[in-house]
C-alpha cells in the first residue's frame, strides 16, 4: 500500500484473518537473540556490582634486597699489569680468595725490598730518637748542676762580702788605734825636745822618743794599707758576685741552647720517623694490593680486563662478580600522579618474565602465575625516566617465589588498591581520573627487615 488515502484499510478489514497476514503479523522475529540480549543485560548489570581491586600495573625489574648483594665491579686502587689469572668465569669464590695477580708499572715501586729497607730506616731513626732523648736528659742534668753550682758559689761570694766588711770594720778600730798612738808618740817627742832644750832630758831620751814617734807612724801607714786593702777586697767580693751571674748566666744559656736545639733535632727526627712509619704502612699495604681477592663469596661473572699483561689504571673495572647469597626483590617504576597512592606493607602481584600467567588484574584471587609481595621502600627522588622507583619484597604469606629466578631479569607489577565496583571503575576509566586517593588502614606497620 501507497498510503496514499488517510483512510487506512486495517479499521474495516482485519488482515490477521487472511492466512498470509496471520503469518505475517502473528510471528515472533529474533526471539533467541532477545532472550540472549535479555540474559546478557541482566548479566552485565550484575557484573557491574561486582567488586573490582583498583591497581596500578608497572614493569620493573628482579633485584636485590640489600646494596652489598647486588652484582659488582671489582677495580685494583693502584695501576699495574696483570700477570696470573687464578679463577675462570663461572667460578664459585669464598670471601678473600685469589682472584688474580698484578704488578707493578711505577719506577718508584719496583723494589721488590721497599718495605724491608724503608723498615730498616724506621729503626735507624727510632735509634736516633732516642739518642736524642738521652742528650736532652743529659743536658737538663748539666742545668741542673749548674744551678746547684751556682747557688753555692754565690752563697760563698756573699760569705766572703760578710768577712770583708767585718774585716774593714776592725782595719778601721785598728787605724783609729794606730792614729791615737801616732798622736801621743808626736806629743811625747815634742815634750822631751822642749824638756831637752831646757837641760831637764838628755838627748838619748830625745832619740828614743824620735825612735818611737818613727815606729808610731809606720804602724799607722801599715795599717791605713791594711785598712784600704780590706776596702778593695770588699769590692772584689762584690765584683766576684756579678762575676759569678755573669759566667753561669752564659754557661746556662749555652746548655739550655744546647737543650734547645736537642729537642728540636728530636722532635725533627720523630716527624721523620712518622713519614716512614707512614711510608712502611702503605708499602705493606700497597704490596697486599698486589693480589685482588674476593670481598665476599660469589661467583665470577666476566673478566672484564681479560689478557696476561695487560695493563690498566687505578679504578679499572678487572673482573665482575655475583653474590653467591642474596635475598630477592623487585624494583618498580610508578609515575608521580600514582606516587601518593603506593605506601609500605602494601601488597602487590608480581609476574616474572618467562613465566606463563593469567592475569585478571582486578581480580587478584583469579590470577595465575603471579606472586605476592609488598612493598618495603619508597624512592624520595625520582629516576632519570621521571617516575619514581618502588622496592618489593616477597610476601612471606603467599607463595615462595620461584628458585629460578635470576637478578636482572625482568618482571611485571600490580600494585593492588582500593576495591570498589566495576561500575565504578568504568567510570572512572571513561573519565581519565585517578585511582581513589586512600591511606592504609591505622594497624599495618612499616616493614623492618
Amino acid at each position: 500500500m501507497l498510503n496514499i488515502s488517510h483512510n487506512n484499510v486495517t479499521e474495516n478489514i482485519d488482515l490477521k484473518s487472511f492466512k498470509s497476514g496471520k503469518d505475517i503479523f502473528t510471528k515472533e522475529y529474533y526471539k533467541r537473540f532477545k532472550t540472549f540480549l535479555l540474559v546478557f543485560a541482566i548479566l552485565f548489570i550484575i557484573i557491574l556490582f561486582l567488586p573490582w581491586t583498583q591497581n596500578i600495573t608497572s614493569n620493573g625489574n628482579v633485584t636485590t634486597l640489600k646494596p652489598n648483594q647486588r652484582p659488582q665491579s671489582l677495580q685494583s686502587q693502584i695501576p699495574g699489569r696483570i700477570e696470573e689469572w687464578f679463577v675462570q668465569e663461572g667460578d664459585l669464590v669464598k670471601k678473600g680468595d685469589t682472584i688474580l695477580r698484578i704488578s707493578e708499572v711505577k719506577s718508584e715501586y719496583f723494589d721488590e725490598r721497599l718495605a724491608e729497607r724503608t723498615d730498616n730506616q724506621l729503626n735507624a731513626k727510632t735509634s736516633s730518637v732516642e739518642a736524642y732523648k738521652g742528650k736532652v736528659l743529659a743536658l737538663n742534668n748539666q742545668i741542673s748542676s749548674l744551678k746547684q753550682e751556682l747557688n753555692l758559689k754565690l752563697k760563698q761570694a756573699k760569705n766572703k762580702v760578710i768577712q770583708t766588711a767585718l774585716k774593714i770594720k776592725t782595719d778601721s778600730i785598728d787605724l783609729e788605734a794606730a792614729k791615737i798612738k801616732a798622736n801621743i808618740a808626736n806629743t811625747q817627742f815634742n815634750r822631751t825636745v822642749l824638756l831637752q832644750e831646757e837641760g831637764l832630758k838628755a838627748v838619748k831620751d830625745v832619740e828614743e822618743k824620735r825612735a818611737k814617734l818613727q815606729e808610731a807612724n809606720a804602724k799607722l801607714i801599715s795599717q791605713e794599707n791594711k785598712y784600704l786593702t780590706s776596702k778593695n777586697e770588699a769590692i772584689n767580693a762584690q765584683l766576684s758576685i756579678s762575676t759569678l751571674n755573669a759566667t753561669y748566666g752564659d754557661k746556662l744559656a749555652k746548655a739550655q741552647s744546647n737543650l734547645y736545639t736537642a729537642q728540636s733535632n728530636g722532635y725533627d727526627t720523630e716527624v721523620e720517623v712518622s713519614k716512614l712509619e707512614t711510608n712502611l704502612a702503605n708499602y705493606q699495604k700497597r704490596t697486599s694490593l698486589l693480589f685482588v681477592t674476593a670481598p665476599q663469596d660469589g661467583y665470577i661473572n666476566k673478566a672484564i680486563k681479560s689478557g696476561v699483561g695487560e695493563t690498566f689504571k687505578e679504578g679499572d673495572q678487572l673482573v665482575s662478580i655475583m653474590p653467591a647469597n642474596y635475598d630477592l626483590a623487585v624494583e618498580m617504576y610508578v609515575r608521580p600522579i600514582d606516587l601518593p597512592l603506593i605506601h609500605v606493607n602494601e601488597k602487590v602481584r608480581v609476574q616474572f618474565d618467562g613465566w606463563p600467567a593469567i592475569v585478571f588484574s582486578g581480580w587478584p584471587n583469579v590470577s595465575y602465575g603471579t606472586y605476592g609481595a609488598k612493598v618495603i621502600a619508597i624512592e624520595n627522588y625520582s629516576s632519570t625516566n621521571g617516575m619514581f622507583r618502588v622496592l618489593l619484597v616477597p610476601d612471606e604469606s603467599e607463595a615462595e617465589w620461584p628458585k629460578a629466578i635470576r637478578v636482572g631479569s625482568g618482571a611485571k607489577t600490580i600494585a593492588l588498591l582500593e576495591d570498589v565496583s566495576i561500575w565504578f571503575e568504568l567510570w572512572r576509566q571513561l573519565n581519565s581520573f585517578p585511582p581513589n586517593y586512600y591511606q592504609p588502614n591505622a594497624e599495618k606497620s612499616d616493614y623492618k627487615n
